[in-house]
């Protein structure tokens, strides 16, 4: 088996914790560490960890002064609760980068927004056909 783990560099470990759980619906943890956080679905599985920036001078997660948080990066959830997810968005971001809409390419509802730390996120409903 292979999984990746991708891991972000935030500035605020449990604010980002809290925020993701409450985006996509899952149950509220506490993360493991100050400095380091996993959102992991009910299944175990790991969506994304979250790294405070500069602990374990980690190269790439020095510091968000080095290089723009994001840059090159687009995290992209598919959910089966997408009508749900819609206004658990609205509640932490005060404006959506892109409303709902369909993906041409997809043919799946998604819509956009940035988390605490600038991220791009995307939520989208499983493709429809």
């Amino acid at each position: 088996m292979t999984r990746i783990w991708t891991i972000i560099g935030v500035a605020n470990v449990a604010r980002s914790v809290t925020w993701y759980q409450s985006l996509l619906g899952l149950p509220k943890t506490a993360p493991a560490h100050d400095d380091f956080g996993r959102i992991v679905a009910e299944d175990g599985t790991v969506l994304l960890c979250l790294h405070e920036w500069g602990a374990h001078e980690h190269p790439p997660l020095t510091s968000p002064d080095h290089a723009t948080p994001g840059n090159g990066l687009l995290l992209f959830f598919w959910v089966d609760d997408f009508d749900a997810a819609l206004p658990r968005a609205r509640s932490l971001a005060s404006r959506l980068d892109e409303e709902p809409h369909v993906n041409p390419n997809t043919g799946a509802s998604e819509f956009s927004l940035r988390d605490p730390d600038g991220y791009y996120v995307t939520i989208s409903a499983p493709e429809q056909g």
